[in-house]
């Protein structure tokens, strides 16, 4: 992402201000550790209260402006439109649908603090179970400190992939001026090492289902990150993102278990990890997101929501209804994020093919709640209307309608009145995306990846497609959407640098034909033109058979005075 990235040079200066967070200052160091159970809670378990978010900008997913946003409204999934008076925001959320953040850009910041402080209090944990080691066994200890080195490692993963070039940091007493910056790569296999290190030690649980474990980074968590590193190896390996050439996924090799493979046989071999883990698909597609959805056979990661235990946010689904439509749930809405219009036509709405799967991810058209229509304040019922959104929707006659809403997760009747923390747990890693996964990398290794990429297709009934690159584009969004991975796929596939219609693909093609009286037959070869380097397209060549009907009745013609 090379609008963010470009701020990485300010970055020692911002780190100033994380170095100094204190994990306990409502604790003495006495009072936190006394024995195994208080070394555990304060240096572990207390880290997990973070990945989600109770406050702006906080949390991995749930809060508004923060990970989820940059990820999501910058891309050609989704946006808040302008709604007149309501969701300008000083031009936020324009700003950043059209790629016009800045280095002083206070939202930004405010994502890169969360991202670094958490860096920081994992190196504060690792100094206290280091520190405090007789408090608890040796098992103990190995594995604490595996979990933290692996949430270590996974908000690094984050940090890289939305910043590019950033401090490795992994002590806790630091002078700022030794601070500096490592290559993306560099972080890239620091991110590798360390989970691969840890692995051992972690849990070989799963972590989605309630128990000792649950919300915990376990092994499958770590494997589906891995998996994820190593299939976006090109982009992480390429430390000058300005020349349009990248590294080859086939010369970047990773160590698993004792073998050296390539960037997309790592990615397979991880994902194949996950298969024989015993994760398979949910039969029925929108039961990952139900309310009760702890018990999900395809979940891997997801952050614990409880209205009693675990009080996180969960933003995105008040935020996107109707205010007419929050009320008629009792409770609040805020009218804003709808999908694009890309979105809508990749799932074929309007059209005899829509995809399964948009009933369950968007409210469209008349809404009803309990068997009632939804009716506005005029007493007119409420319509979405998806094809009318744009950026700026003020003096629209949908100002306040236009765009197909986020409807994925099942709504909580019971959560509290303004919608926030409803009890459905966040999915942030789940087998369909490692499906996907392994689909992509066979294909860009020579492969066959129709098998693993039909597994999802015909978990909805949707009929089988040749997995190509340009459909795996495509399938990522119908069966990923909100889920906050689009911005990561639009960089490794060349499309997040597109104008603002996002769509705008160009090609240079060079071609031969061959014209007979009745048959012509063309050739080109399709060459991505610009800095799509990595467009599905790229280097593909392709065929077209054309007849000339005029040629074909004078050849009859012929054949008959004859």
């Amino acid at each position: 992402m090379r609008k963010i990235s470009a701020i990485s040079a300010v970055c020692i200066l911002m780190l100033s201000g994380c170095l100094s967070e204190d994990s306990r200052s409502y604790l003495t160091e006495e009072q936190a550790f006394t024995n195994s159970q208080n070394l555990y809670i304060n240096s572990v378990a207390f880290l997990y209260g973070y990945i989600g978010g109770s406050s702006e900008s906080q949390g991995l997913q749930g809060t508004c402006r923060g990970v989820y946003d940059y990820n999501t409204m910058t891309t050609d999934e989704a946006l808040i439109p302008i709604r007149g008076g309501d969701w300008y925001d000083g031009g936020l959320w324009e700003n950043m649908y059209q790629h016009k953040w800045t280095e002083d850009d206070a939202t930004l910041y405010q994502t890169w603090k969360y991202l670094y402080k958490m860096v920081m209090l994992c190196n504060q944990s690792l100094s206290d179970l280091e520190k405090y080691a007789h408090l608890a066994t040796v098992e103990e200890i190995g594995q604490w400190t595996a979990e933290v080195r692996a949430m270590r490692a996974l908000f690094y993963f984050y940090i890289m992939d939305m910043f590019g070039r950033v401090p490795v940091v992994t002590e806790v007493d630091i002078p700022v001026s030794e601070v500096v910056q490592s290559e993306r790569s560099e972080v890239m296999r620091f991110v590798y090492d360390e989970m691969t290190a840890v692995l051992p030690y972690l849990a070989n649980q799963r972590s989605n289902h309630i128990g000792r474990y649950y919300g915990r980074i376990t092994k499958p968590v770590a494997w589906f990150l891995l998996a994820k590193l190593a299939l976006n190896a090109e982009v992480y390996a390429d430390d000058d993102w300005t020349d349009g050439i990248r590294p080859d996924g086939k010369d970047i090799t990773f160590e698993v278990d004792g073998i050296e493979m390539n960037a997309w046989e790592t990615c397979i071999e991880y994902c194949d990890k996950l298969h024989a883990f015993g994760y398979v698909l949910e039969p029925v597609y929108p039961d990952n997101f139900l309310v009760r959805n702890e018990n999900s056979l395809e979940n891997i990661f997801t952050i614990p929501l409880d209205n009693d235990l675990y009080r996180n946010q969960f933003w995105y689904l008040f935020r996107s209804r109707h205010y007419s439509h929050g009320g008629a749930l009792g409770g609040a809405s805020e009218n804003g994020t709808c999908a694009t219009l890309h979105t809508m036509n990749v799932y074929g709405y309007g059209t005899e093919e829509v995809d399964a799967r948009f009933i369950y991810n968007f409210y469209a058209g008349e809404v009803f709640v309990d068997g009632n229509q939804v009716l506005l304040h005029t007493g007119e019922p409420l319509v979405y209307m998806p094809m009318e959104v744009k950026l700026n929707l003020t003096a629209s006659p949908y100002e306040k309608t236009a765009g197909a809403r986020m409807a994925k997760y099942e709504v909580d009747r019971k959560s509290y009145s303004d919608g926030r923390q409803p009890d459905n747990d966040i999915v942030l890693f789940r087998y369909a995306d490692a499906l996907l996964m392994k689909a992509e990398a066979q294909v860009r290794n020579g492969e066959d990846g129709n098998e693993a990429f039909n597994q999802v297709r015909s978990r909805v009934e949707m009929p089988q497609k040749e997995a190509t690159l340009e459909n795996i584009i495509d399938e990522r969004l119908l069966e990923l959407v909100w889920e906050g991975w689009r911005r990561n796929d639009m960089i490794r596939f060349g499309y997040f640098h597109e104008n603002e219609e996002k769509g705008n693909r160009k090609y240079f093609s060079a071609g031969v034909g061959f014209r007979m009286k009745v048959f012509e037959i063309n050739a080109a070869y399709l060459f991505a033109a610009g800095s799509n380097a990595h467009c599905p397209l790229d280097n593909t060549l392709r065929f077209s058979l054309g007849f000339n009907f005029a040629g074909m009745k004078k050849m009859v013609d012929n054949s008959v005075e004859e």
